[in-house]
């Protein structure tokens, strides 16, 4: 592995004109320390988020930086040359690929995809286009792990014949991906860059206990072609924070200890005797490695800047990140094998289904759907054609949902609920189907029917109580939690929702014209032409689109 040395952030003016410029996309927890550090690199330009309120935070401390909610922006800025995505995992990939179309060079947080085949994707088209794609493995580009890795190749340690890595902690717990997605790509990527070689065999167990199907707690085992065996275990249940990296050489040891604050690396010289046939370890006093005071995120974000700048091979590549994909879905096949489909489903033509989703007996699934990870299809269960099922997406029993629905990421729509075609879901939005629910008492014989008619948009974080109808193209505002009907192409928002105007059919907001003569309110969009009259508080559409 070849390394280039990290260039000061101290830069001289000349330098800073041959900086390139970026945009981060993302302002969670770890997009907030990229920002940070591009921006002491001059080379921050822009800032996306999906958050006005979270946008507005960075308005004193980058005065100068671009903001924006619109992803498209940064894409058609032609001064950004390059995108830094620390999104949620399940954006990776359709947002790097944007990038990498609209010729940005690209650093995707760990892990690059959730799927190998949408990873190799990625690879393929940025080799095609030219673009440099890197991957935040930020470990190697601490300088503990960088020396290690000189200590194996110097033979200081021996031959290698165990390692270990814990990362654990006590909350930061996922609902995109389990622990072993979230936590353990950085460990992966070290234990193979260390040894040079991928594993032959893999073991995993784990524990669901947050969440059925959502594991948060695993135990891995790699087997390596020259005898290694190394094990991760990552939690999200533990009690307190360790970041531990073990290796065990024939003549020496050495302890990788992140939390440390000034030893970090450590070295122990050990042998073993054997007297009267049994072998006796002796033990050492530590050797403490001394290393360079470095962010390793810092050398990480220089790192990416001189690869721009060089169109070098970045030292943790889309190859590199390919070969950390393979050993997690290695590991995740060993820990919850692939669900196979009951032989009453017989899924249309086109039908995509993830290999995590359960998929119950006496389903439909319509030509063209996509179910994406760790969803849930209940028996009796219909789903129509060409919809999009996020994930941890929970459908039935005995739910109806009809064509070109959209469901987003972390939904439950329960027996009793019906979705017409074109209807859309947002994030996180909750049906119900009791009026007053008790964990001691069954209801399911008073179960309420719930109605979202064709075309309507319910915003993400939206509440809809059982037993009402939502009309057609009606759109319901984000958070909003609706207590009543919404009639067809109202638009209403707020605790609890109340009418706060009418919609178009193409989502655009309507603005109802009184008509004297015929004392009938009327519109017309300016977006799509449709038109609208609304008479006795009822809008209805009175023609099509001019042509």
């Amino acid at each position: 592995m070849k390394y280039s040395s990290p260039v000061s952030s101290a830069l001289s003016k000349d330098r800073d004109s041959a900086i390139a410029q970026v945009a981060v996309v993302g302002c969670g927890y770890w997009g907030r320390n990229l920002i940070r550090n591009f921006s002491q690199l001059h080379a921050l330009r822009y800032i996306c988020d999906s958050d006005e309120m979270v946008l507005s935070e960075y308005h004193d401390f980058h005065p100068n930086v671009h903001r924006t909610t619109d992803f498209r922006h940064v894409l058609q800025d032609p001064e950004t040359q390059a995108v830094v995505i620390a999104t949620p995992p399940s954006l990776h990939y359709v947002q790097a690929k944007n990038a990498l179309l609209h010729d940005k060079d690209v650093l995707v947080e760990k892990p690059l995809s959730l799927s190998i085949e949408s990873a190799e994707e990625l690879v393929t088209i940025a080799k095609e286009r030219g673009r440099i794609l890197m991957v935040g493995h930020v470990l190697w580009y601490h300088p503990a792990v960088l020396k290690l890795k000189e200590l194996i190749n110097t033979g200081e340690l021996g031959r290698i014949q165990y390692i270990c890595s814990h990362r654990l902690n006590l909350g930061r717990i996922r609902r995109e991906e389990n622990i072993l997605w979230s936590f353990a790509p950085h460990d992966v990527s070290v234990i193979l860059g260390l040894l040079g070689e991928m594993p032959n065999s893999v073991l995993a167990q784990g524990g669901n206990y947050f969440h059925e199907q959502i594991a948060d707690v695993t135990v891995s085992l790699l087997s390596f072609p020259r005898g290694v065996k190394a094990h991760l275990f990552v939690s999200w249940l533990h009690p307190f924070k360790e970041q531990k990296l073990i290796v065990i050489g024939d003549r020496k040891m050495a302890v990788f200890d992140d939390l440390e604050k000034t030893s970090k690396l450590r070295l122990y010289a050990y042998s073993t005797t054997w007297k009267d046939l049994i072998p006796v370890a002796h033990g050492a006093e530590a050797e403490i490695v001394p290393l360079e005071n470095k962010e390793p995120l810092e050398a990480e974000c220089q790192h990416f800047l001189d690869c721009i700048r060089t169109r070098q091979i970045p030292r943790t590549d889309g190859q590199e990140a390919l070969r950390v994909l393979k050993v997690l879905k290695q590991c995740q096949e060993a820990l919850e094998p692939p669900s196979q489909p009951s032989k009453s489903f017989s899924p249309a033509s086109g039908v995509f289904v993830h290999e995590t989703s359960v998929i119950d007996e006496t389903v439909e699934i319509g030509e063209g759907t996509r179910i994406w990870h760790f969803s849930h299809i209940l028996k009796g269960s219909r789903i129509g054609r060409n919809c999009n099922l996020g994930q941890n997406v929970m459908v039935g029993p005995n739910v109806k949902v009809g064509n070109g629905v959209k469901i987003q990421n972390n939904v439950s729509v329960y027996e009793s609920v019906t979705l017409e075609d074109y209807v859309f879901c947002g994030p996180s939005v909750v049906f119900t189907n009791v009026i007053n629910p008790r964990s001691e008492v069954s209801r399911k014989n008073e179960f309420k029917p719930t109605t979202v008619k064709k075309g309507a948009t319910l915003g993400a974080n939206a509440t809809i109580l059982c037993g009402i109808t939502i009309g057609k193209y009606a759109f319901v505002g984000a958070g909003a939690v609706v207590t009543k009907n919404v009639p067809d192409y109202a638009l209403v928002y707020g605790n609890p929702a109340r009418l706060k105007g009418w919609v178009c059919q193409c989502g655009e907001r309507l603005s109802l014209e009184h008509a004297p003569a015929h004392g009938i309110e009327h519109a017309e969009c300016l977006i799509c032409s449709r038109r609208y009259e609304r008479n006795a508080a009822v809008v209805s559409k009175s023609s099509s689109p001019k042509t």
